[in-house]
């Protein structure tokens, strides 16, 4: 089974989204392809700011949780996020049949980390009863190495938040090694 998504297909960071970019070729992707250079610009400006803040908030995640070698997380989202080279993907409208076999291949490795996007859909997903609640917006599942948290969005997963995320995955990575 091949999930459907952006980024590299081997990564160590997956993040679980219940929609797609509303465009053609995103809507007919069937596996999961590294993103091109200025894809996520063009993604942004054919759909609006609703894209623009995932990739924003994806962005913000991955800089300050690797500090990768760039000058911000705005250079780092333009040259880096979701490309082959990168260590992090966006997966697509996977289903609850989907999702489990998929983390229990995936979160083998302790630095392997999976996020699903919002409570609402780790709910559809039937994963919200399965993890431990640390407070309304952050929830864990240590056996599968598995954080929900709020969507990407500015006013949902703030500044703050995002470093809360950060901590939530390194104390995941180090609990299992």
């Amino acid at each position: 089974m091949s999930l459907i998504g952006l980024g590299n297909p081997a990564a160590q960071l997956n993040v679980y989204i219940e929609n797609t970019p509303p465009l053609e070729s995103y809507l007919s992707l069937s596996a999961c392809r590294p993103m091109q250079n200025g894809e996520i610009k063009m993604i942004a400006d054919l759909t609006g700011n609703h894209w623009r803040k995932i990739f924003n908030v994806y962005a913000k995640l991955v800089f300050e949780l690797t500090k990768p070698h760039y000058k911000s997380w705005q250079d780092y989202r333009d040259n880096a996020l979701l490309q082959g080279h990168s260590n992090e993907n966006l997966l697509f409208k996977v289903t609850a049949a989907e999702i489990l076999p998929h983390l229990m291949r995936h979160n083998t490795s302790p630095k392997n980390i999976s996020i699903i996007m919002g409570k609402t859909y780790a709910s559809k997903l039937e994963l919200a009863e399965t993890c431990h609640w640390l407070s309304t917006e952050f929830a864990i599942n240590t056996d599968k190495n598995l954080i929900i948290c709020p969507y990407f969005d500015y006013r949902q997963l703030s500044n703050i938040k995002i470093t809360k995320l950060c901590q939530l995955i390194k104390s995941m990575q180090n609990v299992k090694t």
